[in-house]
């Protein structure tokens, strides 16, 4: 397949290099003279493992090349990737000129070329730049996007040091696009690349590179925050953590990692609680540990907002322990929300096979009496005099009793844990989705 890269930085580098190994011709396009001359001796425009080697094999097979004729390296190529830099702003922004600059110049390139042509932003950008430079192209070019050309999302996950085995071995390759020839096009490209390929949205494709690295970002402080608490308790830090790294069902899995209601229980808010105390107690700062309670004080903030902004005044509850298949009512994030309900005069009935006043006993039961003292006028037994009764039908954990109800298409519903049976009523609201 015949490619041009524009950027010829350290995702271009090591992108043309790979490409090329791969079986590829590669033709790289870059403002910098300096760069392409580089290019133009078999040298590469970076310091990286391997990178060095792979040019100069590849250069010496005839596979890579440079230019500074835009025009020239989009009319010799199938599909054109973008890996010009991304900046920030003194405020914080991307500044995403160059990457509106060469689609300008994508554009012009593809003004008289009759081939459907396919580019690719590997650059990081915010989401809503493919739709932007698939415009800016449409308008300089004259023709129509996804027909004359695609515009594909597909965000890199190179790591400096590790790059070329980061390119030849991803966890996975993400692709969005709205047109499958391109993906189709894309997918051929990448063979000989191993992990999985991901089809998806443009823009999870677009965001996806944010959230990676926020929560690495997240993990290491994380750490440093445990190793701080545990260089005071005279613990070794490094073998707590090889521990927690040992557990894959939930420490390091995907278990937790789905958007949805506040956490609950008697186990998570009691022990984060020990923790924060624990450093509290040895005077060391710990914002990460203290922001996760703040954070899902928040996510309660924005389930009760939902409710209220639904405007009505009888809401039905299903669902009261903190999570399903348990009885368990102890900081039940539910009972927080029932409690503000009725604070507010709202009429609140609630549903939970599991939850049967009288066999709750110690804390449990302590808990809820000093919560709710008023439960036993809310809680019913029967489902369906709870989705009767209401105007705003709340759900908050995963029964399998509760997929298999019907419910009145007139009924608000406000899902917290997202259960697809009931997306497609008209009245249907997710709490973050």
């Amino acid at each position: 397949m015949k490619i041009s890269i524009f950027g010829l930085g350290y995702v271009g580098c090591v992108g043309m290099g790979c490409l090329a190994q791969n079986g590829h011709q590669v033709i790289g396009v870059d403002i910098q003279q300096i760069k392409i001359d580089l290019i133009n001796q078999g040298k590469p425009t970076i310091v990286e493992k391997d990178i060095d080697t792979i040019i100069a094999n590849q250069y010496e097979n005839g596979r890579v090349s440079a230019t500074m004729d835009y025009k020239k390296a989009v009319n010799e190529t199938e599909v054109s990737i973008l890996c010009v830099g991304t900046p920030s702003t003194v405020e914080g922004h991307l500044n995403l000129d160059y990457i509106y600059e060469t689609a300008k110049q994508l554009g012009e390139s593809l003004r008289n070329k009759e081939e459907f042509h396919v580019v690719v932003i590997r650059s990081t950008v915010l989401p809503g730049t493919n739709n932007k430079v698939g415009a800016i192209i449409e308008k300089y070019s004259g023709k129509k996007r996804n027909k004359g050309f695609a515009v594909v999302s597909n965000p890199e996950f190179l790591r400096e040091g590790t790059a070329v085995d980061d390119y030849f071995n991803p966890p996975l390759t993400v692709l969005g696009s709205e047109n499958n020839r391109a993906l189709d096009i894309m997918e051929e490209m990448y063979k000989g690349v191993s992990g999985p390929i991901e089809r998806v949205e443009i823009n999870v494709a677009e965001i996806i590179k944010y959230v990676n690295n926020s929560y690495h970002a997240l993990k290491i402080t994380f750490a440093n925050e445990v190793g701080n608490i545990c260089k005071k308790l005279n613990i070794d830090s490094h073998e707590v953590m090889r521990i927690f790294g040992m557990d894959k069902q939930l420490n390091i899995s995907t278990y937790y990692f789905k958007p949805g209601f506040a956490y609950g229980g008697s186990c998570l808010p009691k022990d984060l609680g020990a923790l924060k105390t624990l450093a509290h107690d040895y005077y060391i700062e710990s914002p990460v540990l203290d922001s996760i309670s703040l954070s899902n004080d928040l996510q309660k903030k924005n389930a009760f907002d939902i409710i209220e902004a639904q405007g009505k005044r009888k809401i039905g509850i299903l669902g009261l322990s903190f999570k399903s298949g348990t009885d368990d009512l102890r900081y039940s994030p539910i009972v927080e929300i029932i409690e503000q309900l009725y604070g507010k005069g709202y009429e609140v009935k609630i549903y939970d096979k599991n939850v049967v006043l009288s066999r709750l006993v110690g804390k449990n039961k302590s808990f809820i009496e000093e919560k709710l003292p008023h439960i036993s006028k809310m809680l019913v037994e029967d489902i369906n005099e709870v989705i009767d009764f209401s105007e705003v039908l709340v759900i908050t954990n995963k029964e399998d009793e509760f997929k298999r109800v019907t419910i009145p298409k007139d009924k608000v519903i406000v899902d917290f844990v997202r259960m697809q049976e009931f997306e497609d009523n008209d009245n249907y609201n997710g709490l973050c989705w």
